[in-house]
């Protein structure tokens, strides 16, 4: 195998089975665009009309300028967090550990809220200041507000995924790099950093197909993009097939975002030894301290401010008297659903991953790249996609637990799909080639040889799955059974009526069934390093 190139199995050809069942999720992707392609042609002459008007343009650019933006602090956010809570002895790391990933759990919408409410003009933090002199905070509404917000509840993407790739990445290469006299910094962006980098992609594509579709926050904070165009032409337009056509954009930058993320991957090779040792901690020395306050104020901006405002209208509530009754049954349709989807989600994505991973080529890449159209769009053009669907091909399963099960899964496989293929190329393929040399089938490989490697990859997968599932509201609200509540639809209901104080108890527990998830995570880690 020539050095710099993407390991696969010598004359080894992937399994019909594994071909077929990525063509199967692939397809199921698929039924979203496909059906906004349908509704687009409806237009006709018309298409050219919609997408040349200048809101449409305006919109795509403040998009765009958006998305970038974000996805910029993000990863200069998420990528010195996660080598210092894995590599280094920060103190208090186990905490910060966790802290850090809980921004994950809030909902944009929330998220717009608690920052114009909090930071903004009028706010929480104006009446800490205007005993000293501080009459009038600047405005966050627009592109500051969206940048902030976004950033800071978004980073984690990035965070869990570079994490998982630290834990596997073998330390061999930065030791040799300490021996020969290279420090911590300049070891870490010679060897560390190229090494991370298929891991920092996947974030970095989860993220910028986060805000490509985001709504809540955007909304909020009167910043005007694509997805919110495309909402409310579906909620206030008889026609929707001209909102179909405003969706359109939205897909080609998918593609443009996904093939940016394959040229940045390269074709390098990223496993080392498959005898791998534990990382050896580094001291930062007299930077523990300027670590811990930036890690303290990354924290309390992601995770300390929502807190505070929310516990603020708890607080205020029961003290006015006003309901904030917290029906148990959401709580468990939340985790029911979220752990459901977030299982589906793993397993319909471990296909695709293995099959680019091992049989890297231009089919298994157009498969790969096809898979994270899906989370691109709104929410709402592939609920209303399954509802024509199920409405029209399968009415059985229509407003059924299932169909919102696998809407769910369609809309956040490539956050799987990212951390599985992560943790696919840090596997030696060697390994695999020699337990098939003793005879082992492909089965017996991957349960007794691959899967114990990639879990990490796995188990972060799921964890962002479940996290995201349960904050999505769109898919949630159109395809949910009846009488089917969740947290985020109570607190979607209360905030829609600015009935703030009863929103404040669901959104709390949020937070706390969120910071649960990832403390097994951790706790996963921990084992699999002993």
């Amino acid at each position: 195998m020539a050095p710099g190139t993407i390991a696969r199995s010598r004359g080894a050809r992937a399994p019909l089975a594994l071909i077929a069942f990525a063509l199967l999720v692939t397809a199921a992707i698929l039924l979203s665009p496909f059906y906004l392609v349908l509704r687009a042609a409806e237009q006709g002459d018309a298409i050219g009309g919609l997408l040349t008007e200048s809101s449409t343009i305006d919109a795509i650019g403040r998009t765009l300028v958006l998305t970038a933006a974000v996805t910029t602090t993000c990863i200069a956010l998420a990528v010195p967090l996660a080598w210092l809570t894995t590599r280094t002895d920060l103190p208090f790391r186990p905490f910060w550990t966790v802290v850090l990933a809980l921004p994950l759990s809030v909902p944009s919408f929330i998220g717009g809220f608690v920052v114009v409410s909090a930071l903004g003009p009028g706010g929480m933090l104006q009446d800490v200041l205007s005993p000293f002199g501080v009459e009038q905070l600047p405005s966050l509404y627009g592109f500051r507000g969206a940048w902030l917000t976004l950033s800071f509840f978004s980073y984690p993407y990035i965070y869990l995924t570079v994490r998982a790739a630290l834990k596997r990445t073998d330390p061999a290469l930065e030791e040799a790099a300490r021996s020969l006299g290279k420090r911590a910094l300049p070891t870490f962006w010679l060897v560390n950093l190229p090494q991370l980098r298929p891991a920092i992609a996947a974030g970095a594509i989860l993220v910028s197909l986060y805000v490509l579709s985001e709504f809540g926050a955007v909304s909020m904070l009167r910043y005007d993009t694509l997805t919110p165009m495309v909402y409310i032409r579906y909620t206030t337009s008889f026609d929707r097939s001209s909102a179909a056509v405003l969706a359109l954009p939205l897909l080609v930058m998918c593609a443009l975002f996904v093939w940016a993320e394959a040229m940045s991957r390269g074709r390098g090779r990223y496993h080392g030894s498959s005898q791998r040792r534990p990382a050896r901690t580094l001291k930062l020395g007299r930077w523990r301290w300027p670590a811990v306050a930036y890690c303290a104020l990354v924290s309390a901006l992601g995770v300390g401010v929502p807190v505070v405002v929310l516990a603020y209208w708890l607080i205020k509530g029961l003290s006015e008297g006003e309901s904030t009754t917290l029906v148990m049954e959401a709580i468990v349709n939340s985790v029911q659903v979220s752990a459901f989807a977030a299982v589906f989600t793993v397993v319909a994505s471990l296909p695709l991953a293995i099959f680019a991973v091992r049989n890297p080529g231009r089919f298994s890449g157009l498969l790969e790249r096809l898979a994270y159209s899906g989370q691109s769009l709104p929410g709402i053009t592939i609920a209303l996609s399954l509802v024509f669907f199920a409405a029209h091909y399968a009415t059985s399963i229509y407003q059924t637990f299932g169909l919102l099960v696998f809407a769910l899964s369609v809309r956040f496989l490539p956050e799987a799909l990212g951390a599985c293929r992560s943790a696919l190329l840090q596997v030696n393929p060697h390994t695999e080639e020699a337990a098939r040399g003793v005879g082992a089938n492909q089965w017996r490989v991957f349960l007794r040889i691959t899967a114990p490697q990639i879990m990490p990859g796995m188990a972060t997968g799921a964890l962002l799955a479940f996290l995201t599932t349960m904050k999505e509201l769109q898919i949630t609200l159109l395809l949910s059974p009846i009488g089917f509540d969740t947290l985020t639809t109570q607190v979607w209901g209360a905030t829609s009526q600015a009935f703030f104080t009863r929103a404040a108890l669901p959104a709390i527990v949020l937070v706390l069934l969120s910071a649960g998830a990832v403390l097994v995570l951790l706790y996963r880690e921990r084992t699999d390093r002993q």
